[in-house]
Formats: structure tokens, sequence, C-alpha cells
């Protein structure tokens, strides 16, 4: 899957299921602080990342990830 289609399903569900204004997505984005995902938002990214991308999200490769461009390398790395 290319960077590009990874970013695009990213920020669909992003606006679509956790309900976040698309201005606010933008790469350097700190997922806490700019685009307020909190523990239950982060509860349904795991769900739906598994879905959409079919890999588990496991917490404590999560740690260390803040920006939505570091989230994004995440799944890159995961689907290789």
């Amino acid at each position: 899957m290319e960077r590009l289609e990874i970013e695009e399903k990213v920020k669909n569900f992003l606006t679509e299921d956790i309900e976040i204004d698309e201005e606010k997505i933008v790469p350097e984005a700190s997922l806490k602080d700019d685009l307020g995902i909190d523990s239950l938002d982060f509860v349904d990214i795991v769900v739906i990342v598994e879905k959409v991308f079919g890999f588990k999200i496991k917490q404590e490769e999560m740690k260390g990830i803040s920006t939505l461009k570091q989230f994004c390398d995440y799944i890159e790395a995961k689907l290789k």
C-alpha cells in the first residue's frame, strides 16, 4: 500500500469515525493536543486500524508516537 493511500485512509477514519475537523489533520498534528484523541478514541482507532489495514496495534509499540506523521509511519512499517 502506498503512503498516500495510508494517509488518505487515516484521514477518512479520523474525520468520519472520530469526528475530527479535516483542517486539523496535518502531518505535524499532535494526536493528543491538536487532534484531541483520548483513550476512548484510541480504543476505536485500534478497532478501525485492524479492520482497514488488517493488523492489530500493540500498545507498547505506540510509545513515542505523538504526531499524525509518526502514526502513519508506524502503519506503513507494519504493512511492509
